[in-house]
């Protein structure tokens, strides 16, 4: 049965953001990339176990799959996903404590100077609250978020990969909630995509290429071999696709999602993360003809809020303005009152000034 958390790369075109809103898939994807760094670093920050921050981090894709990146700031949806994670991972924190954490990164403030009873926190704590009745209802209150984590394990346990491999195999499926993977493919597809990325960038240059490792027979299978009694040893390059059996529907996934996943490592700043250089100069195992997802931030068209917004000071040079000029856009809960029906927006509100750090 297919799950309706699942959809066709050609959705990011059609995701409200796009849809309603000056928005391109570019833009959308660099910003939701941003989205998942500010709730890894949250939830970081409050000590929740890494289960809770990917739970909370497929819940942060699904939302704006049915809302707009206009209407509710991505700080704010991930406020909400940690806190709701925390009650559904029983990793319980205080709503109080995650909206002071959530207002030191925002502010770039050390938690210890931000007072749990400032007009600021108590805000934020509304704020988080108003979210959070949105993001139940974009779920339809289904919590379930399975992750490749646990796919990686049994591909672990099953073959006694070199401990490069995993760590790096660990590392890359990290990485893949920072692009859409979790609401294009099932866990047994990234994780495989992972795990193949992996050996080949700890193989090296010279080894079996990406299209090798998953296609449907091994390369030398149609070649004639002399007879041995022997039993064929197992090509540990192809050990994935040969694990899960996958058909030919299934390894065009993987193929997909080790496209995307090399396409977003395409655009990353090498320079600060040195790990990822090994995977810039892989080629992926077909050429796709999907439009590009991936663009470098300089060259992605900028809203005209963000083009007339100034950086927070503090900010490094090479981190991108914020999208809504450092501040709560005008649609979040926050500015409506608290009878949807009637939905009047305050004429004046405070907003939150916001420091870019993710």
């Amino acid at each position: 049965m297919q799950s309706q958390w699942l959809f066709p790369i050609s959705a990011l075109q059609l995701t409200p953001s796009v849809v309603t809103s000056s928005y391109t898939v570019a833009k959308e994807l660099y910003d939701r990339s941003r989205g998942v760094e500010f709730l890894f670093r949250l939830g970081s920050s409050l000590g929740l176990p890494t289960s809770a921050m990917f739970t909370a981090a497929i819940w942060f894709h699904r939302f704006f799959m049915r809302y707009s990146m206009e209407d509710y700031h991505r700080q704010d949806v991930a406020a909400s996903c940690i806190f709701l994670a925390t009650k559904t991972e029983e990793c319980g924190r205080k709503l109080r404590d995650v909206a002071r954490v959530c207002q030191a990164k925002i502010t770039g403030n050390d938690v210890s100077l931000i007072h749990s009873e400032s007009p600021e926190v108590n805000q934020l704590q509304n704020v988080i609250l108003l979210t959070e009745e949105v993001l139940l209802e974009a779920l339809c209150f289904d919590f379930v978020a399975p992750s490749p984590h646990a796919e990686l394990i049994d591909l672990f346990d099953a073959y006694q990969e070199d401990t490069r491999v995993q760590d790096y195999a660990w590392s890359i499926a990290h990485d893949s909630y920072r692009t859409p993977l979790c609401i294009l493919f099932p866990p047994r597809i990234i994780a495989s995509a992972c795990y193949v990325l992996a050996q080949r960038a700890v193989d090296g240059p010279h080894s079996a290429s990406l299209a090798a490792r998953i296609s449907a027979s091994p390369p030398s299978a149609s070649l004639p071999t002399p007879p041995s009694h022997k039993p064929a040893s197992p090509d540990a390059s192809r050990f994935a696709v040969e694990y899960y059996r996958f058909a030919e529907e299934d390894i065009a996934k993987v193929s997909g999602a080790l496209s995307i996943l090399l396409e977003y490592y395409s655009v990353q700043d090498t320079q600060n993360a040195p790990h990822v250089l090994p995977l810039t100069t892989i080629s992926p195992p077909t050429s796709s003809p999907r439009p590009k997802l991936y663009e470098p931030f300089s060259q992605a068209p900028q809203t005209s809020s963000q083009l007339a917004s100034v950086p927070a000071t503090g900010t490094s040079s090479r981190t991108p303005i914020s999208s809504y000029g450092g501040n709560t856009p005008a649609k979040t809960p926050l500015h409506f009152t608290e009878q949807p029906e009637k939905a009047v927006r305050e004429p004046t509100k405070k907003t939150v000034a916001r420091l870019d750090l993710s």
